[in-house]
Formats: structure tokens, sequence, C-alpha cells
């Protein structure tokens, strides 16, 4: 039997570990399980699953949780210090599931505990690259992308050596908004922007696909991940998402892995490594999907992309600042504040007025620079 923690348990990727733990429950023991404030739901889980302990981020929903799991014998737990504790706790794997740098010192905290961390929270590596991968080689610890799209480079260089690549390719959906003029796109709804055509994301992850941020993220993510170089990572639009990437070697071979659009696959692929497990998922059908097709990314309508090359390419403090504007800004357009063009400008104007300071050493540092980017992202939009 082995041991997990689901950082993020209530979320889509938390729902869909849990799946798959329900279909192999004799194999897995629960230690430890968060939820930002979904206290109802956390404890449910944590009753089926029999957790050790529950958190809730948000320490006003604490009393909820701990009523709800009255007469259990499960420990409830809640406030930031609380969330990091429990990542903290000695488990075989964790499920970093925490959306946005909220995860960042969650997964720190896994990292320092020397385990392996199946990392699905792409800001975390975004923001705080170098400091991550740092703390890796220093606990010991393993890192498994859940993230379809570095999953299947994970698994496409299995028994390769990253000397020998030749070309990393991230595949893109192109979102829902794909096909829109730059006018229509201008007057885009929230609800248009969340309905992925391939994928079931929650809201803030559904939009970055829209706008490309998604990729632009997956691209400095690859980036720390698979250290080939910025330019030996491209991004192509596959809108039926089944190739998931592809990497390409020295003699021209080029592999790619194949799957659903179903956030199962990378997950079992990361649960069960370096074996695998069974997942519940329909099965590919080729003949039914009958196509695969391919085009190169339009930086002139979704400029994300391009914002993130250049902040990779910049290092340091930018892909921190460029993470925290985009959380802004998406949040802002969730919230009905401003059209969904403005969100890739929004990020660029941060990146161009911000005075950034040396590149970060410390997880206090990358936090300091997220803060001062969120100030003034909201200053932008309040003096608009």
């Amino acid at each position: 039997m082995r041991s997990i923690s689901i950082l993020g348990s209530t979320g889509s990727v938390g729902d869909s570990t849990l799946k798959l733990l329900r279909q192999h429950r004799s194999d897995w023991r629960v230690e430890a399980l968060t939820a930002h404030c979904s206290a109802t739901k956390l404890a449910e889980l944590a009753r089926e699953f029999d957790a050790k302990i529950a958190v809730v981020s948000d320490e006003a929903c604490l009393p909820e949780l701990r009523e709800a799991l009255s007469g259990s014998g499960i420990e409830a737990a809640g406030g930031r210090a609380a969330l990091i504790e429990a990542a903290r706790r000695p488990v075989d794997i964790t499920m970093a599931a925490i959306v946005g740098c909220a995860g960042l010192a969650p997964v720190m905290a896994a990292i320092e505990q020397g385990g392996t961390i199946a990392l699905a929270n792409k800001e975390a590596l975004v923001s705080a690259g170098p400091v991550m991968t740092e703390a890796v080689a220093k606990h010991g610890a393993t890192l498994l992308p859940v993230d379809s799209e570095h999953n299947a480079i994970f698994q496409c260089l299995a028994g390769n050596r990253l000397s020998e690549v030749r070309m990393i390719t991230l595949t893109a959906s192109g979102g829902p908004l794909r096909l829109l003029s730059a006018e229509e796109l201008h007057r885009v709804t929230p609800d248009q922007a969340v309905a992925h055509p391939n994928w079931d994301m929650g809201a803030k992850i559904s939009v970055d696909s829209a706008t490309m941020m998604n990729k632009g993220l997956e691209l400095i993510e690859a980036h720390h991940l698979f250290p080939v170089g910025l330019d030996k990572i491209r991004i192509i639009v596959h809108p039926q998402s089944v190739i998931h990437s592809m990497v390409e070697y020295l003699d021209h071979s080029t592999l790619a892995q194949l799957g659903p659009s179903d956030m199962m696959v990378p997950i079992a692929s990361c649960l069960a490594w370096p074996e695998r497990m069974d997942s519940p998922c329909e099965p590919l059908d080729l003949a039914k999907i009958g196509e695969l097709s391919f085009f190169a990314p339009d930086e002139t309508r979704f400029p994300a992309t391009r914002l993130a090359r250049e902040a990779c390419e910049e290092g340091g403090a930018a892909p921190a600042v460029l993470n925290a504007a985009n959380e802004i800004a998406v949040a802002s357009f969730l919230a009905g504040h401003i059209p969904f063009t403005r969100i890739a400008a929004l990020v660029e104007d941060v990146l161009e007025q911000s005075n950034r300071p040396p590149r970060p050493a410390t997880l206090d540092d990358v936090l300091a620079i997220d803060e001062a980017a969120r100030r003034q992202a909201q200053a932008i939009l309040e003096n608009a």
C-alpha cells in the first residue's frame, strides 16, 4: 500500500485523482486532503477515503469543516500554515493540484520532505522555476509532470537522453475561440471562454487555454522540466487534442504520445510510475477521429505565447511577473470588468512597466515579486 496526499482535492485534477484511487482503493492510504473552502465536499471525501487530516486554506471555513468531520476521528485544520504543514507530511506521492501561485508554498513544502511530487500546478514552476528545481536536487525529491503535454514529453523521453533531442513540440488545442476574428474576440463572454471543446477544466485554466496563455506557461514549465534550450521547444496548434506532445531526436525520428482528452491518463501515469495502471478512460479510436490537423499559432490574435517566450528568455523575475499579472487579468475578465482581449494586453503592460528585481533566490523572493506584480496590475486596472 502506498501513501498519498492530494493538495487541491476538490478541483478537477483532484477529482480525477480520486476516481483512480477508487478503482485501486486497496493500493492506497490517503494521508492529507486539502481544499480552499469547499468544507462540506472536503469532509465527505476525507470520510470516504479515511484521510488522516483535512485542511481548508481559508481559515474562515474551518468551523464548517470541523462540524462536518465531528466524530470521525479525522483531524481538521485551516489556514496557510496548516496547508503547508499538511504538504510536509511524509508520503510516497503528493498530488500538487492547487491552482495558481497559491500552490507555490505547499509544493515547496512537499519537495522539502523529499518524496515524489506529481505536479499539476504549472504556475509554481513558471514563477519559481530555478528555486524549485534547485530544491528538488537538494532534497532528493522526484518531480513528475501531470500536465498532459509535459507528461507526454516525459513518456516520449523514456530511455533516451536530452542531449539527443532535436526539438520538443508542445501541442495546443487552440481553445474554443481559435477561429474568431480580432473583433469577435473583443466581445467574447466568460461563458464562451470557459467552454473548452476537448477538456473539462476549471474556469481559470479554461480562460488561459482560450487566450493561449496556458500554452505560454507550459512553454516556460517545459524549459525547466526538460532543459534542452528554449530554442528547441516550440508550440503547434492541434485542434483534436489527440497527440499531447512530441519529441524529435537527432536522427529525425519523432515520438508522439497519443491518448484521449482525459486528465486521468497523465494522472494514472504519475501515480503508477515507473509502472502502469488501469484507468476507466475510453480507449482512443483513431478511425472514429478520422484525421489529425496542425497549424502554426497566430501570435497576432493570441499574443500570450509570445509574451511567455519573451519572459522566459529574459528569465529572472519576468516569468513570475507574467504569471501574477495573468492571474489578476483572468480574474478581472471572469468578473466582467475587462474584455477578453484586455487579458494579454494587461499582462504586457505590467511586463513593460514593472521595475524587476534580480533573479529570485528564495521562495520569499518569488512571493514578493508576485505580490508586487499583482499590485501593479490592479493599479493599472483602477487607473484605466
